[in-house]
């Protein structure tokens, strides 16, 4: 089936593949030790936008559901990286 919806998939593969490196940049931060809840977020963003993309680009019936539990995490996910100072959280933020 034709993905009706390109640019959507496009933004939410966009986010999975900053929170993807951002789980590696923040890793290695000095402060990795208060940055538990951020990797933990940043985890379930990535993880949860490539199961909305899979199912959003199959047209699956449950792309709504997906799309809505990818926002609701995104949110999340950015909320907690504007808490971060650095430039790497900041970008994350926005993307999200």
């Amino acid at each position: 089936m034709m993905n009706m919806y390109p640019s959507i998939v496009r933004v939410i593969q966009d986010c999975e593949a900053v929170c993807d490196h951002m789980v590696t940049h923040a890793g290695r931060m000095p402060d990795v030790q208060s940055r538990a809840a951020q990797l933990q977020l940043l985890r379930d963003c990535a993880d949860v936008c490539a199961l909305a993309a899979r199912y959003i680009a199959s047209d699956s019936p449950f792309s709504r559901e997906s799309a809505t539990l990818c926002a609701d995490v995104c949110e999340a996910c950015a909320a907690e990286c504007m808490r971060h100072a650095d430039e790497a959280s900041q970008h994350c933020a926005r993307v999200c």
